[in-house]
């Protein structure tokens, strides 16, 4: 149930925001069959649709594609909704239900439909089209399927939770059998961030594999036409570099490299340097204003601080890590750092210990920063690439890459700095209330004695004193500090080395 979910609504997600769609979800599960444990799932979005003719390929024809680029994408299997038809097919032996509207279109296209495993094709159940009286474009998706809801229930909860912190432009509603069971999760801002391009691999990044494929797409052209064509900041005299190095004539079709010289041409291309570093215009990070805002509107922090690293690359593979941290608020002090973890803006809700970011954190003296566990502090990391290097196949931890441990290092100590120069300010206040209040204890004698004897105003002499006192401690707008922000700290946090996020009131 869980993975059924997470498939669909990363699917949702990838058909609005790739057209700048403000993402609408609903999620219902519903027992269809209790006894047998038959659960339905249905998963509605307000994307663009699907074209009436595609819809048995995309839900019935596993790896239904002929592009060889590379992109940031959600996907952690490559399946999608395939691997739920499958899933479907296995247990209860029913269809899947397509609802596709594509936009500006007048009609709703209706299909149930199966894969034949054998022959890699849909087999179409049922068929029509109803009409679109109402104005929606989307996809609606319902699958009949074995699980256990009530097992299943927290982990998809979490997963809702986790993907809208990252995703504070969308808006979910998750309704569970129960009338009572419902989740509102409302959208809390409009920006969005830019969505990932598509773009060629880079000559560092690619495999046997891949290099088989673009060959059987043009075995004739020769292998400087190959480079140039295929990968990404492969111009004429670069090429003619690395075919150099590769002791390879340029003229050579590359159809005639096969078995051990394939492997070798694979090798020499991860060894030659002289290749352009890969670019990362195609991805698509959160954005700091976007992640602040979600982080917010999730976890219920005091302050939220943020940053994203400039791009950078491993293996040829571009990728940007970006990081916030939440201090205070709702956040439950706990003996470590509490870590939120995304790849691509999924959540890693599980094998949390063999990720690097825990062992980040815990390598971390965060006495340096002020903090005294156990503490209210969350950790927020995602990193965004046309690669994840994932730990398992599982693809629930990030794999200990040292290009990516030095960013997320570098990202998180980034932040936390930030939270340092906080506490220290919030202490600096802390020690400036408590000198006002006994000079003000003091000043009130003063103003007593004074009005005694000279007979003035007592209020008008208290009035004065306060504001010598004030004076003398530099507090020129006293009212912000017992807010909990000096007009000193104001000053440090609007430059550039303190950027934070403080949730409005």
């Amino acid at each position: 149930i869980y993975q059924t979910v997470r498939e669909l609504v990363e699917n949702s997600l990838d058909a609005t925001e790739t057209f700048g769609i403000l993402p609408s979800i609903k999620v219902y599960v519903d027992y269809v069959d209790q006894a047998r444990g038959w659960v339905s799932i249905y998963v509605e979005d307000n994307g663009i649709g699907i074209p009436g003719n595609e819809v048995p390929n995309v839900f019935g024809r596993v790896f239904y594609s002929s592009k060889y680029r590379i992109k940031q994408h959600r996907g952690i299997f490559g399946l999608g909704a395939k691997m739920v038809v499958l899933y479907a097919q296995s247990t209860t032996n029913t269809p899947i239900l397509i609802r596709s509207a594509p936009l500006k279109d007048d009609v709703i296209y209706e299909y149930q439909l199966m894969i034949d495993i054998m022959k890699n094709e849909p087999v179409i159940i049922s068929q029509r089209t109803i009409e679109n009286s109402y104005g929606w474009h989307g996809t609606a998706i319902r699958v009949i399927l074995e699980g256990d809801w009530v097992k299943a229930k927290r982990r998809v909860e979490e997963y809702i939770r986790r993907t809208a912190m990252v995703a504070p432009y969308a808006e979910f509603v998750l309704r569970g059998p129960e009338e009572d069971d419902i989740i509102k999760i409302p959208r809390v801002t409009i920006k969005m961030p830019n969505p990932p391009k598509e773009g060629l691999p880079h000559p560092k990044s690619v495999d046997v594999e891949l290099i088989k494929q673009l060959i059987q797409k043009n075995p004739g052209v020769s292998l400087l036409e190959f480079l140039v064509e295929n990968f990404d900041g492969v111009g004429e005299s670069i090429a003619k570099n690395f075919l150099s190095f590769a002791g390879l004539q340029p003229d050579i079709p590359v159809g005639k490299l096969v078995n051990d010289e394939l492997v070798n041409f694979v090798t020499k291309m991860r060894e030659f340097n002289g290749w352009r570093r890969p670019r990362a215009d195609w991805l698509s990070p959160i954005g700091d204003d976007i992640l602040a805002e979600g982080v917010k509107s999730v976890l219920k922090p005091e302050i939220v601080f943020t940053v994203t690293r400039k791009p950078s690359s491993y293996s040829g593979n571009p990728f940007i890590v970006e990081a916030a941290l939440a201090w205070g608020g709702g956040i439950e002090p706990s003996d470590r750092p509490i870590i939120y973890r995304f790849a691509n803006k999924v959540p890693l809700i599980y094998d949390e210990g063999n990720d690097v970011v825990r062992t980040i954190v815990d390598s971390i003296d965060w006495s340096q920063y002020k903090v005294k566990l156990p503490a209210p502090l969350a950790i927020v990391v995602h990193i965004c690439s046309t690669k994840i290097p994932y730990a398992s196949a599982g693809k629930e931890a990030i794999a200990e890459v040292p290009e990516i441990e030095s960013e997320v290092r570098n990202a998180i100590r980034e932040v936390a700095r930030k939270l340092k120069l906080y506490i220290t300010r919030k202490e600096k206040e802390q020690e400036l209330l408590m000198k006002y209040a006994i000079f003000k204890m003091y000043g009130e004698e003063v103003a007593n004695s004074l009005s005694y004897i000279s007979k003035a105003d007592i209020k008008e002499l208290r009035s004065i004193i306060d504001a010598l006192i004030r004076r003398k401690l530099r507090i020129e707008r006293f009212e912000d500090i017992l807010n909990g922000a000096s007009k000193e700290t104001e000053d440090v946090e609007n430059t550039e080395e303190f950027q934070n996020h403080e949730p409005s009131s």
